[in-house]
């Protein structure tokens, strides 16, 4: 294996399980979040092998991790595009609950978390990404306008406006 394969092999292992998190809350399958989760890495993988070519006329990545939720973003735009579906979140697979936690205060969570899935598919899905990335996935600003392709006002802007939506439906 080459430095060029070990290179991608750790983004890899960094970054898989956010990548398929994210992607997962977004399509509600296993299996069609990890076809997307695939797809995206192996799209990743070609473009970062043309960005080390030597070839200077090749674009450079500068962010890897927004690179690869770009990409995981637009595959599953264009899924839905396919399907002619509509956009469903779902947090059931993440793990916010310590399992050494009692029994009443994990049911409390979990039907906070109940109310908090149900309000999350009713707001925007440009809403509901910002959201996921800044608090489950715990993306800074920057790094939220990278993947988006805004400036960092917007992105402050759109989580304002994201976790006031939410706050109207958990009310």
């Amino acid at each position: 294996m080459n430095t060029l394969q070990k290179k991608f092999g750790q983004i890899y292992d960094q970054y898989v399980d956010k990548i398929y998190r994210f992607v997962f809350l977004k399509v509600n399958s296993q299996e069609i979040a990890e076809d997307l989760c695939s797809e995206t890495f192996l799209r990743g993988w070609e473009a970062f092998k043309k960005a080390h070519n030597p070839n200077p006329a090749k674009p450079k990545i500068d962010n890897i991790q927004a690179f690869l939720y770009q990409i995981a973003r637009n595959l599953v735009i264009d899924h839905y595009r396919q399907k002619s579906q509509f956009q469903v979140v779902s947090v059931e697979s993440m793990p916010i609950i310590d399992p050494r936690e009692n029994l009443e205060k994990r049911s409390m969570v979990n039907s906070d978390l109940d109310t908090v899935k149900a309000a999350l598919v009713n707001i925007k899905p440009e809403y509901q990404e910002v959201i996921v990335w800044r608090y489950l996935e715990d993306l800074s600003v920057p790094e939220i306008a990278k993947i988006l392709d805004k400036s960092e006002e917007t992105v402050r802007v759109l989580l304002h406006r994201a976790m006031k939506k939410l706050k109207v439906e958990l009310s």
